[in-house]
């Protein structure tokens, strides 16, 4: 059998991976589905984005209570319970919109609902792959996320819901979604009980320290302040993690910024092209993406994986250097898809090592804080970008982020001592032990 598709031998990767992808298919339907209600409702862009930002405030609220409850409660039961919340607020979305009765603050709060979702979601999902998979196969199943995600969300979602629409109206998309996640929801109920339990508890120090349990054997109440201390003591203390979540901080600023505000201008600028041909730069940035993962996932992990995928993230976006000279419409598809095919691929490596060298007590939050310190910045850097074209030209904004890019990991892999590291932490035999 293929690499890549070995997880599916096991029985609760192919329930787990099939809820999954139902599940963010209807992500990527609700996308559209939402602009078009909030449209439908008499709203602009303003109205449009106090609902985009509702959910990104979920998210970004409640992200790192997500990773503490990933460690602390059983994580099937999590995944479960998120999927019914899914399930509740587009399913009440979906009959206000039916019967008329939808209001815009319904759509931010199911919106805020949704965000929160994902905030619990994500990190259980990263800390139960551990359970149900060898370690020799968590590469693959990475990589199959990383390369469903920009298919499903990103490409079948958002068209399938614009065809929904055009022909029904944005109720009936909002139905089609919420069956998605009802779909989704049953499907979990299949996981087997084998990974209904709590999450491993932490190694036993003094008098049951970081067990949970305190010297008289009772059971304590762990505070999330003190949990989420553990985290960030463990993050800072290793060196590797830390200076690769610092690259991820510095490059998130740099980069999405840029994608997101100026490189529309640079399309119109310099190609002459609209809202459809940033669109589909955009779809190639993701078609790249998918392309890594699935090709990362169908090999081992490299020996040289900390400083390899730190290369390939750094490196992969010089192309970017170029962005504001190009004047060629497949000039600029080739440089999104090189630096989404490194991106997709360095993520999927990166996913692994957090579930093979992370504890596995510690992963739910671990996750968590990646993911935080990946959308954190995603505004700030949207916000300045901007005004930073005002007074600086684009093409050297994009100059600048095509080349500090692999300075930046050169750096991280020098101070995060991580050539030695990965040698003293070989990852590439089909097992290796947990730091």
């Amino acid at each position: 059998m293929p690499r890549a598709m070995r997880p599916f031998v096991h029985r609760d990767y192919r329930v787990l991976i099939a809820a999954l992808a139902i599940s963010i298919f209807g992500t990527g339907m609700w996308a559209v589905a939402m602009v078009y209600q909030v449209i439908h409702l008499g709203g602009g862009p303003v109205e449009l984005s106090i609902v985009a930002t509702a959910s990104s405030i979920g998210l970004l609220a409640f992200v790192l209570l997500g990773g503490i409850a990933a460690d602390r409660l059983p994580q099937r039961r999590l995944i479960i319970a998120v999927e019914a919340a899914n399930l509740l607020a587009v399913g009440t979305v979906a009959v206000l919109a039916a019967t008329e009765l939808l209001q815009l603050w319904h759509l931010a709060a199911a919106a805020f609902l949704l965000g929160v979702g994902a905030a619990f979601f994500f990190p259980a999902y990263s800390a139960i792959l551990p359970r149900i998979l060898p370690a020799e196969d968590l590469l693959a199943a990475n990589g199959m996320e990383g390369t469903m995600r920009p298919l499903l969300q990103m490409a079948a979602g958002p068209a399938a819901a614009g065809m929904i629409v055009a022909a029904f109206s944005p109720a009936s998309a909002a139905a089609w979604i919420a069956g998605c996640h009802l779909s989704a929801l049953i499907i979990l109920t299949f996981l087997s009980r084998a990974v209904a339990s709590a999450a491993p508890a932490a190694p036993e120090g003094p008098a049951g320290a970081g067990s949970g349990i305190d010297g008289h054997g009772t059971r304590a109440k762990s505070s999330v302040r003190r949990d989420l201390r553990e985290g960030v003591a463990y993050t800072v203390k290793t060196p590797w993690l830390f200076w690769t979540l610092l690259w991820a901080v510095v490059w998130v600023l740099l980069f999405i910024g840029p994608i997101e505000v100026l490189l529309p201008f640079a399309v119109a600028d310099q190609l002459g092209g609209d809202s459809s041909t940033f669109g589909f730069l955009l779809g190639t940035y993701g078609a790249g993406g998918a392309v890594g993962a699935l090709a990362t996932a169908s090999f081992r992990l490299p020996r040289r994986y900390l400083s390899g995928m730190l290369l390939l993230w750094g490196f992969g976006s010089v192309p970017l250097a170029i962005t504001g000279f190009a004047t060629n419409f497949w000039v600029l598809a080739a440089v999104l898809f090189v630096v989404g095919l490194t991106g997709g691929a360095g993520q999927v490596i990166w996913g692994t090592l957090l579930q093979r060298r992370v504890p596995p007590h510690l992963l739910g939050r671990i996750s968590s804080l990646d993911f935080f310190v990946s959308l954190a910045l995603m505004p700030v850097s949207m916000a300045l970008a901007g005004p930073l074209a005002a007074v600086v030209p684009i093409w050297l904004i994009f100059l600048v982020v095509g080349l500090i890019s692999p300075v930046l990991s050169v750096l991280a892999i020098g101070f995060g001592g991580m050539l030695r590291d990965e040698i003293d932490h070989p990852l590439d035999r089909e097992a290796a032990p947990v730091d």
